[in-house]
């Protein structure tokens, strides 16, 4: 972080508020007199706030956060611009779209189109077109470059609001209340500080001053940046790395502690291996009872017998019920020829009533030959 003195701000003139006509009651703890009917703001109250309000970005951006800086009046944009980029943070320079952060879903949309026309211009997709579609293309990549291009890369909400004039950025400081996002405000004399978490009382029109607040917020990024721990890779584990390139002492006990879990672990592995040579002196004995085992292959050998005369008898007493099916066919044969001959036995009964009626004509011509 840059180490701005009181000379410094003396010099950018970050003392200097507004006329005592426009002031707001609520400024005035940080309000050291007037002069020439303008305000002179307390810079023993402004230099310790700053400091509080860099730190507190610096551990932001060490935890992995982003800051989005936001300026948008004249005095502020090209310096607002300049710093954010150096310090690759997500930035707005021309106007504050309504809905920026509270309708950030549909603002991921614009981004989009945005990227897509950015996309088209760099293939050559601009070359199938007539003159004029190009005209109104490029038109409207550069109204979005100028509205969105300084978060097309920022994903995500920002952890943290960095606002110069609060006044004029008072929608941004609205959602960003409203979002529950702290907000770091440089406030000058007739502005109120209620809605800021860290406020900077000071000019808020000076270039130099804008300049110095600005260049001291991108140096805690950059420091910020600068102490996140990076992880190394080594032969068997992952080892965070400080600031300084060393490894931290979390990482120093976490060896310790493998090193002696590994000397454990080797000497339990000998002491395993000590009560293992004991029993294998007692393998002899294991193996004469294992030589006097014959009597059991003995019984393993009869069972495949037992179990081919039970397969004998079981296929027995499946060939007993065909025979008798067999011997059960058979008199159905024999009743066959019984039937068969049966008609020609029967043919003579068949013939008896003609021997009656010769009979009865026979006693019938007696009876006559008599009479």
């Amino acid at each position: 972080m840059a180490n701005v003195s009181m000379r410094q701000m003396l010099e950018a003139g970050v003392h200097f508020g507004h006329q005592t006509r426009f002031w707001d009651p609520k400024m005035a703890p940080y309000i050291f007199g007037e002069r020439n009917k303008i305000h002179i703001i307390n810079l023993e109250k402004t230099l310790p706030l700053y400091n509080e309000a860099a730190e507190f970005v610096r551990k932001v951006v060490a935890d992995g956060g982003r800051v989005l800086f936001v300026g948008t009046k004249r005095a502020a944009r090209d310096c607002m611009l300049r710093e954010a980029e150096r310090c690759g943070m997500p930035h707005v320079t021309y106007r504050w779209l309504g809905g920026m952060l509270t309708n950030f879903k549909t603002v991921k949309q614009s981004i989009k189109r945005l990227k897509d026309l950015e996309a088209q211009a760099e293939d050559g997709s601009f070359e199938a077109l007539n003159k004029k579609e190009v005209l109104n293309l490029r038109r409207e990549m550069e109204k979005l470059e100028r509205s969105l291009g300084g978060i097309k890369n920022m994903g995500a909400l920002p952890d943290v609001l960095f606002i110069v004039d609060v006044g004029h950025e008072k929608i941004a400081l609205a959602e960003a209340r409203k979002l529950g996002i702290p907000v770091v405000g440089v406030v000058d004399t007739n502005c109120s500080p209620n809605d800021v978490d860290y406020v900077v009382p000071g000019n808020d029109d000076s270039m130099r001053a804008i300049e110095l607040y600005v260049t001291g917020i991108a140096e805690a990024v950059l420091e910020g940046k600068a102490s996140v721990p990076s992880v190394v890779e080594s032969t068997d584990e992952f080892v965070e790395l400080d600031a300084t390139g060393k490894p931290t002492e979390e990482a120093k006990t976490g060896r310790k502690k493998k090193s002696t879990a590994k000397k454990k672990a080797t000497t339990r592995k000998k002491a395993v291996v000590k009560k293992a040579e004991k029993p294998a002196a007692e393998v002899p004995e294991a193996e004469e009872a294992a030589v006097e085992t014959p009597p059991a292959e003995k019984a393993a050998a009869e069972a495949p017998a037992a179990g081919s005369e039970a397969a004998e008898k079981a296929e027995a007493e499946v060939e007993k019920p065909k025979a008798e099916k067999a011997k059960a066919e058979k008199p159905k044969v024999k009743a066959k020829k019984v039937a068969t001959d049966e008609p020609e036995t029967g043919e003579a009964p068949a013939k008896e009533p003609e021997a009656e009626k010769a009979d009865e004509d026979g006693t019938k011509s007696a009876g006559s030959a008599t009479a």
